[in-house]
């Protein structure tokens, strides 16, 4: 069931429509106030359209930290996992079990 959700941000006020629980949709609006108000505070930058822009570059840019980091932490946990059966099958092959 879809949920409508109006926003009042930066001077511009509309609803949109949108397939998720209103409590998500409430959650995912306070982050990106928030992360307005940041933008503005770091900027200093006061036009609304530059700063939703702004806003959105560096959303994007912490996605893809996040992201990036998710992905180094998953090569590693996958290293880490052949050096443990490559470990196993050597102490097997030692032991004489089979393998």
């Amino acid at each position: 069931m879809a949920n409508e959700l109006c926003l009042d941000i930066l001077g511009t006020s509309f609803t949109i429509m949108a397939d998720e629980d209103e409590a998500y949709l409430q959650k995912v609006l306070t982050q990106y106030k928030t992360a307005v108000e940041n933008t503005q505070n770091i900027s200093g930058i006061n036009d609304p359209l530059n700063v939703a822009v702004l806003t959105g570059f560096l959303l994007c840019d912490e996605i893809n930290k996040i992201t990036r980091q998710s992905d180094e932490e998953s090569e590693e946990v996958e290293k880490r996992t052949l050096k443990l059966i490559a470990s196993i099958e050597h102490a097997l092959k030692i032991s004489g079990g089979n393998g």
